[in-house]
């Protein structure tokens, strides 16, 4: 199976952290969205999207690269994110990246939220919130999920067996 992972982490590296377990998991490299060519993503498998959540939404260089991908078939994704806050059961933070990612012809397969360190006024008038998040045991959920992904690939053939 090839993999790559499309990720936007600009405050404190809380989503590197993340894509970096995820991609060691996965043997695929983690990218900024400005160093993906959006006609290379069809050459793999399995993309993530990975972001901070600012004001409940994930960053816009992220949202602007899912949307100047072409309609089409795409191929599996999946979608994760990092969050001061936990991520609401009514209004899940991953739900518009991957409504508009099911838009562009990808099958969304799961998505991965966990907690990080989040300067975000007004938390930074405290000092902060999820202070030392994403922790070990947030990184070691983040790389049994990308594992998971990759078994479930693999057991469904989801792979090319030419490259």
């Amino acid at each position: 199976m090839k993999a790559i992972i499309v990720c936007t982490s600009v405050s404190h590296g809380n989503t590197q952290r993340v894509a970096d377990v995820m991609g060691r998991a996965l043997a695929a490299p983690v990218v900024a969205p400005e160093e993906v060519d959006v006609a290379d993503l069809s050459a793999y498998d399995l993309v993530g999207f990975g972001s901070g959540i600012f004001s409940g939404r994930c960053h816009p260089r992220l949202r602007r690269f899912v949307s100047a991908l072409p309609e089409g078939g795409r191929g599996k994704a999946f979608v994760f994110t990092t969050s001061g806050l936990p991520e609401p059961g009514f209004r899940p933070f991953t739900g518009p990246l991957v409504r508009r990612l099911e838009r562009k012809g990808f099958a969304v397969s799961d998505t991965f939220s966990c907690r990080g360190f989040d300067t975000w006024l007004p938390f930074k008038l405290v000092g902060g919130i999820s202070k030392a998040r994403p922790n070990a045991d947030d990184l070691a959920a983040a790389h049994a999920f990308a594992e998971g992904l990759g078994v479930r690939a693999a057991q469904n053939g989801d792979f090319r067996s030419d490259m």
